[in-house]
């Protein structure tokens, strides 16, 4: 074989990576909103948590106001899911339990961190299952800070680090004092 030909199937081999360029703001923003929702879908109401490995980094990190860093590493992060979905299951301590986490609609930015990945900011509620006669209850709300970096040799982003602040109480509806006067 020579030279020439080698050199070209090396350089079409099917197995070679090539680096993506991070998306455009426009594109980046639709796929972190798409991220967004599968990470919390995962974490909370769909109780799936090894779907979390392949959107996190492996550094990921977490920091929150009222635990501060409850965990410094994608495999403590995911255990801990894992405990909380084994003790919702039947014969859990917390069997049948179930929550929510919704974005509050028109809060979310997502603007670039240069060519390295892009920063998302938001509020968020938190909600749990009452049962048929109350339904969905809101327990709380916060503010949400993600980095997520973009991973060239996969074209895709990851979560790098979760800064949750701002916890707090449900704020009483309607508010107090209102009336339908």
């Amino acid at each position: 074989m020579s030279g020439a030909l080698a050199l070209m199937l090396v350089q079409v081999a099917p197995d070679a990576v090539q680096p993506q360029p991070i998306p455009p703001i426009e594109s980046a923003r639709e796929q972190i909103a798409e991220l967004d929702a599968k990470l919390f879908w995962a974490a909370f109401e769909g109780c799936q948590p090894h779907q979390l490995r392949g959107m996190l980094t492996e550094d990921f990190r977490m920091l929150h106001d009222l635990a501060g860093q409850p965990v410094s590493s994608r495999a403590a992060f995911i255990a801990g899911f894992e405990q909380q979905c084994a003790a919702r299951a039947e014969g859990g301590a917390n069997q049948g339990y179930k929550n929510r986490r919704l974005l509050v609609p028109g809060t979310r930015s997502v603007t670039p961190l240069g060519q390295w990945g892009v920063l998302e900011r938001g509020y968020h509620t938190f909600h749990e299952w009452h049962g048929d006669d109350a339904g969905w209850v809101q327990t709380g709300g916060a503010r949400y800070i993600h980095v997520w970096q973009w991973i060239d040799r996969e074209g895709r982003f990851r979560l790098q680090e979760s800064i949750s602040v701002d916890h707090g109480s449900a704020i009483p509806y309607p508010p107090v004092g209102q009336t339908d006067d």
